[in-house]
């Protein structure tokens, strides 16, 4: 796993796990969940915990996979619940 650390901006490191050749998965923060699809934390929170957002949970943090991040929008986007 490697640490994408900006130092300069005073922010702590983000962990991601990048695929070295096409396989592995990236998961993302709630704060990068949130930046992608343009709500707050909180609404990227509430569907972690309505289970409509599948995560994992790093110590008291939440991870989710970036693939189910985008599976999520085009659910939403085609107008199909991503619910069942």
């Amino acid at each position: 796993m490697e640490l994408a650390a900006d130092t300069q901006s005073g922010e702590e490191p983000t962990a991601r796990t990048d695929p070295p050749t096409g396989e592995g998965t990236v998961f993302l923060t709630v704060a990068e969940v949130a930046t992608v699809m343009r709500v707050s934390k909180m609404t990227v929170y509430r569907l972690v915990h309505e289970g409509v957002l599948p995560a994992i949970r790093v110590g008291r943090s939440f991870r989710m996979p970036e693939h189910a991040v985008h599976d999520y929008l085009k659910a939403s986007f085609s107008g199909t619940s991503p619910r069942m």
